[in-house]
C-alpha cells in the first residue's frame, strides 16, 4: 500500500516549495532507490501543475565506482548532461536517498576530495541558475545511522516536512528581527571560544522552499571579524565521510588550523578546494520542533531544534553573497548576542554539508 504522506509531500514540493508554473522545465533528481516512490509521485505533481519534468537517477554505489576504477581525469570530468540539465532547467529538485556511511571508505582521500570538487562544480551550477529544493529522504541506512529502527525514523522524517510552515514563518521571522537588533555573536563552550560580528547582515527564515526536512533561521558572518576556535562533539559528514571531533581555529577570517580524529586527509584536501573553503558562510539555529533525533546526515541534524551550526564555504545568497556549504557540526553550546545576552541551555553545535 503506497504512503499517501509522499503524495502530501510530493505536492508541498510542487506548490509551496517551489510554486511550479505551466511551461517550467523541471528537473528531478532521485538518488537511490528509496527516492523513486517520491520522484513517481513528484513527477505527476509537476505535470499537474504545468510544468514540464525530466527524471534522471543517480547513485552513490555508481559514484564510488568512477572513484575506485577511474583515473583522477575521469574522477574530475564533470558531467556534461547533469552539468547541462542546470542551464536547461527552470527548477531542480533532488531527492536525495541514504547511502552507505561508509560506501568510500576504501577510496584514496585525494580521489575523494577531487570527486567532491567536481560535485562542487554541478550544484554551483544549480543554485546560481536555478530554482532549487532538497528533499533527504530516509531509509534502512539512515536507521543504522541513528541506531534506531527504521519506523521511528521514517515517522520523524514525515512530521517534520509536514508543518504548517506558515504558522512557523511568522514565529521564526520574530527571532530573525531580534537577533538583527545585535551585531555580534560569541559561541562559548569546552574547547570553543568563537566570536564574529554579523553587523549589517540579515536573518533568513528558512521554511520549506530550499531544504525538506527544513526549519532553521540562519545569517553569515562578517568575514574579517571571524576569531577564535571551535571544536565539535558530533562528526562532519560530507561525501559520505565521517570526520570526527574536528576543531577549526580563525585569525582576522582566516582559518589558521584544522584538525579531526578521522579523515583528517579528507578534511584537509577539502578545505584546500579554493581560498572560500575556510570561510564560515552560514550560522544558524535549527528550529523544527518534530526534529529530535541525530542521524549523523547533516540534511536532517542541521533542522533539529535546540540544534546551532556553523557551515563552510560562501555565504548563503540570501545573507551575503553565494552558497557552498562544506560541512557543519555538533556540540553543547552558549551563543551570545552583544548588547542583548541569550542564553539557551542544552544547545548543539554541528558541522553541515549541502
Amino acid at each position: 500500500m503506497k504512503d499517501k504522506r509522499i503524495e502530501q509531500i510530493a505536492n508541498m514540493l510542487a506548490n509551496h516549495s517551489l510554486e511550479i508554473q505551466p511551461g517550467e522545465k523541471v528537473m528531478i533528481a532521485a538518488l537511490e532507490e528509496c527516492s523513486i516512490p517520491f520522484a513517481k509521485a513528484l513527477n505527476r505533481e509537476v505535470i499537474k501543475a504545468g510544468g514540464l519534468p525530466q527524471v534522471q537517477f543517480l547513485s552513490e554505489e555508481m559514484r564510488n565506482d568512477v572513484m575506485k576504477y577511474g583515473s583522477d581525469e575521469q574522477i574530475a570530468w564533470v558531467p556534461e548532461i547533469e552539468d547541462y540539465g542546470m542551464e536547461w532547467a527552470d527548477v531542480y529538485i533532488a531527492l536525495r536517498g541514504a547511502s552507505n556511511l561508509y560506501q568510500h571508505n576504501a577510496i584514496p582521500p585525494h580521489k575523494k576530495a577531487l570527486s567532491q570538487k567536481t560535485q562542487g562544480i554541478v550544484s554551483t551550477a544549480r543554485w546560481q541558475k536555478t530554482r532549487w529544493c532538497l528533499l533527504r529522504v530516509p531509509n534502512l541506512n539512515t536507521a543504522h545511522q541513528a541506531k534506531l529502527d527504521e519506523e521511528t525514523i521514517l515517522e520523524q522524517f514525515f512530521n517534520a516536512c509536514l508543518l504548517d510552515w506558515s504558522s512557523y514563518r511568522e514565529e521564526w521571522q520574530r527571532l530573525c528581527d531580534y537577533l538583527e537588533s545585535g551585531d555580534e555573536i560569541r559561541i562559548v563552550a569546552k574547547n570553543t571560544d568563537l566570536t564574529f560580528s554579523t553587523k549589517g547582515r540579515k536573518w533568513v527564515v528558512f521554511d520549506g522552499k530550499a531544504n525538506m526536512p527544513d526549519g532553521e533561521i540562519a545569517t553569515a558572518p562578517v568575514t574579517e571579524t571571524i576569531n577564535g576556535y571551535i571544536s565539535f562533539e558530533n562528526p562532519g559528514v560530507l561525501g559520505g565521510q565521517l570526520m570526527e571531533n574536528i576543531y577549526l581555529e580563525w585569525c582576522d577570517g582566516k582559518l589558521v588550523k584544522a584538525s579531526a580524529s578521522t579523515n583528517e586527509d579528507y578534511l584537509h584536501g577539502i578545505l584546500a578546494t579554493d581560498d572560500g573553503a575556510g570561510l564560515i558562510g552560514e550560522f544558524a539555529f535549527g528550529l523544527n520542533p518534530e526534529m529530535k533525533v541525530f542521524t549523523n546526515d547533516i540534511l536532517i541534524d542541521e533542522k533539529i531544534g535546540g540544534t546551532l551550526h556553523i557551515a563552510l564555504g560562501r555565504a548563503t545568497h540570501n545573507a551575503a553573497g553565494s552558497i557552498c556549504r562544506l560541512f557543519t557540526g555538533t556540540s553543547s553550546k552558549t551563543p551570545e548576542k552583544k548588547g542583548k545576552s541569550i542564553w539557551m541551555a542544552n544547545w548543539y553545535l554541528m558541522p553541515v554539508n549541502f
